[in-house]
């Protein structure tokens, strides 16, 4: 499952951590791929002080210990047997990849015309290779999934 995350409240560093927080709890490994290593630095910053629960165990990619991380944050492949892929700041995932996921979160601004733009190339690629997908939105104040897909 592919889940669009189209952020209009929230940060994406904010929204990673909650549902990073929620594949913890399910002991899925997650790799959180970016495109900004400032970015990708903010939200490592994050996780060390997550207000839920104070840690989340990851790493960023690039050391020695990058197939031991249940959280693998960086720019590359997922080389820590990720079973989940988090997508932000614009980075791609190619259908072969998102297939052999058990769940993508793809993460954008809803303030940046660009990230729009690129999320809707995503939508259309991933869905029309029969990818099941869903569109959630935070306009309302809390998350409401707005569209399905392949479901």
């Amino acid at each position: 499952m592919i889940l669009f995350y189209h952020l209009t409240r929230s940060t994406a560093e904010e929204t990673a951590a909650t549902l990073l927080s929620r594949a913890a709890d399910r002991g899925m490994r997650v790799m959180l791929r970016g495109t900004d290593p400032a970015a990708l630095a903010r939200l490592d910053d994050l996780l060390w002080l997550h207000p839920e629960e104070g840690f989340l165990p990851h790493g960023m990619q690039g050391g020695p210990h990058d197939a031991d991380q249940p959280i693998l944050i960086g720019t590359g492949a997922a080389t820590n047997g990720a079973v989940a892929l988090m997508l932000t700041g614009g980075a791609g995932v190619s259908e072969d990849e998102a297939r052999a996921m058990e769940r993508v979160w793809i993460l954008f601004d809803g303030a940046d015309p660009a990230a729009l733009a690129h999320a809707r190339g995503q939508w259309s690629q991933l869905t029309a290779a029969g990818l099941p997908a869903q569109y959630w939105s935070e306009e309302s104040g809390r998350w409401e999934k707005r569209a399905g897909k392949n479901e």
